[in-house]
């Protein structure tokens, strides 16, 4: 069997232009894309309306990230990045997808068009609908929607025949809602877009601190000595990242980065906050880069952990006071064998030795990561491992120092905070039924692969989508497309066109919904919303536009519709007065959720207000030991066959997750397009290939038969380890096998799919009409003077 019919490509009639990467993070630069991205959006009013408020105490909270808010006394007047001015121009803009345009284009012409194209449409104004058979969306009203979704939902044979999904840009109220609903009508049915990213970080830290979440808060990284950031570009998914490392630098802060990818924003960061940053020579953020292999990291920390037991650099008293299992897991690391330590990573024992120094030589670290850690077959052992190393110096409850798993989405976090999660635990079910009054599921619902898994075998008719896009953001693509078109009805609550819209059930409703950038008025007057960022800080958000369309509803609206529908006055849950009023939204949070006692009153302080968390406030454990637990993990070497890579998908600088904002990665030096993958010049040159070449990535997952192929992707030189490759998703997610997950918290292994690089066309079926690169068929080469080396 083939795959990669579903081969959808990002391109415009533009070349593509392969220049050398910027070797900083250019303030000018960086100002000037924003400002012509907003202004280009949304004009000048709207621009200054929404880039004065966003992230400031009494206005918006940005979408594209969960990076933690400065005190409101130190936030400056811009207080965002460029990729949150994009974020923000593409929600605020005032083109508009209107009826007719959905009268002028057949879902089949939509499917056609690339994702940046459909992007570009602008906001959805009007609640549409595909009938069975039909070719067309078309308007419907609000009352009809909802009466046919609880026409739909009620027709189930069992309640775990719906999946309720959440991407992270729904407020912690309208996530609140959500799951209440899901249960109220009788499954624990609740994937998440964390599925995807961090479900690693949440088990693993469960398990070793008893909470899946950050042990620092902001001061933390401005106080640190050592900051190590493992498998995270912050330049390009968490830029305003760089303003913090850069007063922790000015604080004295050393900093060791771990990538396969030297990326620009750890090399020279430009402030553009800072006269400095403008003009001047900027900030070398990164003390030290090792260039670790793609999947090295559980060697690398425990190598770490090898020598720092040698040099008896340990806090004896922390470990002997608050954690469980030290002697095993040093006897574990001091027989690790540094052949398999130096061939995993790709580093010298000499450029190890000199990381683990600056360990020894910190009193206070704090460690980030991202997807580059929870993406492979062995992440939640890596993420145990990297707490193995804050134990072993006691790194937890004290300024400067604890766990940083940065988060993406802007409220993925508080999303599962407010119970948004497949396996939520028994105590906050047990909060749900003493406030609601009737007794929740108990057994645990899919997560994300498993809800593809089951439309897949024709165990779900029913999926609503609360924001994402959930085609393309999922792996196995092809698999997932088929999957959503076994069902019965499909429903997405969203802003604009995606591909998921397109891709449908026999009946198919887009749902439009304000965004964080507009003003939300109900029965009883304006409303406002809460997020929580990666820091467990939970504060407010207001926004100050007027409304894309006068028939947006919010998402609480949106929801509690549909559960009126679906399931009436059953248990009596009064769903009109938390649409009118999300104050009584809030009364209900703060009795369920733990942490959330006056959480009306906490959350209306500027700034907001920190959630409990033991392991950094009292440096106590909920596990089940009472203590922090060690864990010895194995060194899993992942084989990778001869003439073979091991790629990573990740984003280019003009994306946010799915969303396609532009067809620049300026960083990395590539303008006009978006199907490249980078290589290191000696696997180009060992496979027979030549910088620029065309080639199609293909990749056989050995538990079933499927040989799935992504095509015409450029070779493009670049600083990366001898046999890796790195390629921007979704392009190369059908690459990514539904059943390649992470051991425990079954995420994708996004970031550990080995393939192979044939000739362009040898593998691939021919791409479909529309799904041609945005540079059309005629890839030219405009500029390429020197190779792709961050030096």
């Amino acid at each position: 069997m083939r795959a990669g019919k579903h081969d959808v490509r990002d391109y415009d009639e533009a070349d593509l232009d392969i220049e050398k990467p910027k070797t900083h993070a250019a303030g000018a630069t960086a100002v000037a894309v924003s400002m012509k991205r907003a202004l280009g959006h949304m004009g000048p009013v709207r621009t200054a309306k929404t880039l004065l408020d966003l992230n400031q105490a009494e206005g918006f909270d940005c979408m594209s990230c969960a990076w933690p808010d400065p005190d409101p006394g130190h936030r400056h007047v811009a207080e965002f990045c460029e990729n949150g001015a994009k974020a923000v121009a593409e929600e605020g803009t005032t083109t508009r997808a209107t009826p007719d345009f959905f009268a002028e284009h057949s879902i089949a012409d939509l499917d056609s068009r690339s994702e940046h194209w459909l992007g570009q449409q602008g906001r959805i104004t009007h609640p549409m609908v595909k009938l069975p058979g039909a070719r067309y969306y078309e308007p419907i009203e609000w009352d009809d929607a909802f009466r046919l979704i609880g026409d739909q939902l009620k027709s189930l044979a069992d309640p775990t025949e719906a999946i309720f999904y959440t991407s992270g840009r729904a407020s912690n109220e309208s996530a609140f809602v959500y799951q209440l609903f899901a249960r109220a009508f009788g499954t624990n049915n609740l994937p998440d877009c964390s599925n995807m990213c961090h479900e690693s970080t949440s088990i693993a830290l469960q398990e070793s601190i008893g909470i899946g979440k950050a042990s620092v808060t902001l001061e933390d990284v401005y106080a640190a000595e050592l900051i190590v950031i493992a498998g995270q570009n912050p330049g390009t998914n968490h830029p305003r990242m760089l303003s913090a490392l850069e007063k922790a630098k000015q604080n004295g802060a050393k900093i060791l980065s771990i990538n396969p990818l030297r990326e620009a924003g750890l090399v020279n960061f430009k402030n553009p906050q800072t006269p400095r940053g403008m003009v001047g020579p900027g900030t070398d953020i990164s003390d030290m880069h090792l260039p670790i292999k793609v999947n090295g990291d559980l060697a690398l920390f425990q190598a770490f952990g090898s020598l720092l037991v040698e040099w008896d650099c340990i806090d004896r008293d922390f470990i002997d006071r608050h954690t469980n299992g030290y002697e095993e897991w040093k006897a574990h690391v001091t027989a690790v064998d540094w052949d398999v330590v130096t061939s995993s990573t790709g580093l010298t024992r000499e450029q190890i030795t000199d990381a683990a120094k600056m360990l020894r030589d910190s009193k206070a670290t704090v460690f980030c990561w991202a997807m580059g850690l929870t993406q492979h077959r062995n992440a939640v052992a890596t993420i145990k491992e990297v707490t193995n190393l804050a134990f072993a110096q006691g790194n937890i409850g004290k300024k400067g120092a604890g766990l940083f798993p940065v988060r993406g989405h802007s409220n993925v976090q508080g999303d599962r905070t407010m119970g948004i999660w497949e396996r939520v635990p028994q105590h906050f079910l047990d909060s749900i039924q003493k406030e609601f009054g009737f007794d929740p599921p108990r057994e645990h619902g899919h997560d994300t692969v498993d809800s593809i898994r089951a439309m897949r075998d024709g165990k779900a008719q029913f999926f609503l989508g609360l924001g994402g896009n959930f085609v393309q953001a999922t792996p196995d693509t092809d698999v997932t497309a088929q999957a959503m078109r076994n069902l019965a009805m499909t429903v997405h609550i969203s802003t604009k066109i995606n591909r998921s819209h397109l891709v449908t059930g026999d009946t198919a409703l887009i749902l439009p919904t304000l965004g964080r950038t507009e003003k939300d008025v109900q029965a009883t007057g304006p409303q406002w919303i809460s997020v929580e960022d990666s820091t467990c800080s939970v504060h407010s958000s207001r926004g100050p536009l007027k409304p894309a369309s006068e028939h947006l509803r919010s998402e609480v609206a949106i929801l509690t519709g549909i559960a009126e529908a679906a399931i009436g006055d059953r248990y009596g849950i009064d769903w009109k007065g938390m649409r009118d009023d999300y104050r009584l939204i809030r009364e209900h949070i703060s009795r369920v959720v733990p942490g959330c006692a006056g959480y009306e009153v906490n959350v209306r302080r500027p700034g907001g207000f920190i959630l409990p968390h033991p392991p950094r406030d009292s440096r106590t454990f909920e596990t089940e030991s009472g203590k922090g637990e060690f864990v010895a993990s194995p060194i899993e070497v992942l084989h990778v066959p001869d003439g073979h890579l091991l790629l990573q998908t990740l984003r280019s600088h003009d994306q946010f997750n799915t969303t396609i904002y532009g067809l620049s990665d300026r960083y990395r030096g590539i303008e006009g397009g978006r199907r490249v993958v980078f290589l290191h010049r000696d696997d180009i040159a060992a496979l027979g290939f030549q910088d620029g070449d065309f080639v199609d990535l293909v990749t056989r997952w050995e538990d079933d038969d499927i040989e799935r192929c992504a095509s015409n992707f450029r070779i493009v030189e670049y600083d990366t380890p001898r046999g890796c490759a790195a390629a921007y998703y979704p392009e190369t997610n059908p690459l990514v096998p539904l059943d390649s997950t992470a051991m425990e918290s079954n995420c994708p292994t996004s970031k550990s799919v080995v393939i192979q690089v044939v000739r362009a066309g040898t593998a691939c079926e021919p791409v479909g009409h529309g799904h041609q690169d945005e540079t059309g068929s005629d890839w030219s080469h405009k500029t390429h003077p020197q190779p792709h080396h961050l030096s």
